[in-house]
């Protein structure tokens, strides 16, 4: 699919999932538009000036012309509270699971105050970078989602887990695992168990092959948690895109590679 005809796509999935959300005055992208973007961001996964100068060059006429650089990227920030609208909701049995990014290399760690992630030790070497926990309904879907720095352990995020209790079961690693319990809907799987875990590892193997969502090049906390929501948003509107145009498909395939910028 030509490039111009997947942000064609990507815009009507995201206009239709916002609804009615208003324009500011003073605004020369519409929300639709600036969540757009930000999707569009996340599935190229480059760093934001590459990204920036790749659009302006060759798709500024589908948004009717660009703000400049900087003021994109506030302007990303202050929407990212948008892709709440396009998370979809939990089942019955849902998995979770983490997900390490990679910010810096270490040596460059504690250069600047304003640095958010911590060292820690990601896949067998060290590195300076977020954890990124999903919570993924039977079909592969994002439901929900959280975050924190890398050297934090998962079973911080239980009580997050929590608050989903009455809408489903959390199927999670030992590595969730803690001392005093876990919540009641928490279900900790063994290895080799529960191979609907596997949707997980499918989606995160997605991100890492695709969007190259190993390494983040943002530096401070508000835009490492923008770029974390266009993902999310990204995933699922490619994930409903993918069922839009091969309807004949199983409703569990997960595939968004022919999306790839």
């Amino acid at each position: 699919m030509p490039t111009e005809d997947i942000i064609i796509h990507l815009f009507y999935h995201v206009d239709n999932g916002l609804g009615q959300v208003s324009k500011e005055a003073c605004a020369k992208l519409y929300p639709s538009e600036i969540v757009t973007i930000g999707i569009l961001m996340a599935l190229k996964g480059v760093h934001f000036r590459a990204f920036y100068r790749w659009l302006k060059r060759d798709f500024a006429y589908l948004f009717g012309g660009l703000p400049d650089r900087t003021n994109l990227l506030r302007q990303l920030s202050s929407h990212q509270h948008l892709t709440d609208l396009l998370l979809e909701q939990p089942s019955v049995l849902n998995v979770v699971d983490s997900y390490p990014i990679e910010l810096i290399f270490p040596i460059r760690e504690g250069r600047s105050n304003q640095q958010f992630g911590a060292k820690s030790k990601a896949k067998g070497r060290w590195s300076v970078g977020v954890k990124w926990c999903w919570i993924l309904n039977r079909f592969g879907q994002v439901c929900g989602w959280i975050w924190d720095k890398m050297n934090c352990p998962d079973k911080n995020f239980l009580d997050f887990f929590e608050e989903y209790d009455g809408q489903g079961i959390m199927l999670a690693d030992w590595g969730f695992r803690r001392a005093e319990g876990v919540p009641d809907n928490v279900k900790l799987c063994k290895k080799g168990t529960w191979n609907d875990r596997m949707v997980v590892e499918t989606s995160f193997s997605l991100l890492t092959v695709v969007c190259h969502a190993k390494k983040m090049h943002h530096r401070f906390e508000a835009y490492i948690e923008a770029h974390l929501a266009y993902t999310v948003a990204m995933f699922n509107t490619c994930l409903k895109l993918f069922h839009a145009l091969h309807p004949d498909e199983s409703e569990f395939k997960m595939s968004i590679a022919e999306f790839s910028l």
